[in-house]
């Protein structure tokens, strides 16, 4: 939660006339519907969101339809594998003091993981454009929330392509659950850990990319 607050208030300094307010899906409040209902003009919801999981596709999106109001609301599309993110998880990496020219470090990228492999397979993605522009031996991903794709199995991947200093790089927005499996994981396993995500300036611009986009399309319709 704090670090959502963290997004929204980096928002609000971007964009000063901009009406930023935050919504929750579960276990925090404001409810989104609560703030959906609360309006008094058009809106644009856009997910903090790395991945177009079910959060995206069917929770999201049956709350708004669920809302009572004649304001015309539309939803944008999750951040992805934006260029912007990305860059993002480099500078991570790099915060380790690992070089960009380092042939012998190799990343294991670390995401949620959802049942749709095909939302996997666009999480995938992210490892070859880390790689863009270094040295590093390599970077596979793996999920954790799915034993097929453990990280001991992502972390034998590595070694196996002769990486002597493996990064774990999560591709989370902000600590929880989740991450602290993971570095619990990096512990046992004596490897390192990058931040999340967090609320960098990168990861505003991108949502203010998808408010802007869905915000024109929802201005011309």
């Amino acid at each position: 939660m704090a670090n959502t607050q963290a997004v929204a208030d980096r928002l609000t300094v971007m964009r000063p006339n901009l009406d930023v307010r935050l919504a929750f899906l579960e276990h925090s409040s404001p409810s989104l519907t609560d703030v959906l209902t609360s309006l008094d003009g058009p809106a644009v919801v856009t997910p903090l969101l790395l991945a177009n999981a079910y959060h995206a596709r069917v929770d999201m999106p049956a709350q708004i339809a669920s809302c009572v109001t004649n304001q015309h609301i539309s939803q944008a599309p999750v951040l992805g594998e934006d260029d912007r993110l990305v860059s993002v998880l480099r500078r991570r990496v790099t915060e380790l003091g690992v070089s960009r020219l380092d042939d012998s470090v190799g990343v294991l990228i670390v995401a949620i993981g959802t049942s749709d492999p095909a939302v996997n397979e666009r999480t995938g993605r992210v490892a070859p454009k880390l790689l863009a522009g270094t040295g590093w031996a390599g970077a596979t991903t793996a999920f954790a929330t799915h034993q097929e794709r453990s990280l001991s199995e992502a972390l034998g991947r590595l070694r196996r392509q002769r990486a002597r200093r493996v990064i774990i790089a999560p591709w989370f927005l902000a600590p929880g659950l989740l991450p602290d499996r993971v570095q619990r994981f990096a512990a046992k396993a004596g490897i390192e850990m990058a931040a999340p995500l967090g609320a960098h300036r990168l990861v505003a611009e991108t949502v203010l990319d998808r408010f802007a986009t869905t915000a024109a399309e929802q201005i011309a319709a």
